[in-house]
């Protein structure tokens, strides 16, 4: 336990920073699973929606501050490929 005000202040404060961040990231992995559920069928335009989408999460987890700038970018960069590779293969 906290033995000082601005420490139990900062003990608050990460557990909301937690709580906020665990939101993020299921919403990344949520989209990302969507995206390669889609991949599945047959159909490329709603594959290229919801790699649009997935992006557009994976980004605001960036800017906020979730997950690295780099991380969002290597992981941006594997769904679009994965998305030119299905396009090649069908």
């Amino acid at each position: 336990m906290a033995n000082t005000k601005s420490a139990l202040k900062r003990m608050k404060q990460a557990e909301i920073r937690r709580q906020r961040n665990k939101q993020v990231k299921t919403r990344i992995k949520n989209a990302v699973r969507k995206f390669l559920s889609s991949l599945e069928g047959d159909d490329q335009e709603v594959s290229r929606q919801n790699l649009i989408s997935a992006v557009k999460v994976i980004d605001k987890a960036a800017s906020k501050g979730v997950i690295h700038k780099r991380t969002a970018a290597r992981k941006k960069s594997r769904l679009a490929k994965k998305l030119n590779q299905s396009r090649q293969a069908g």
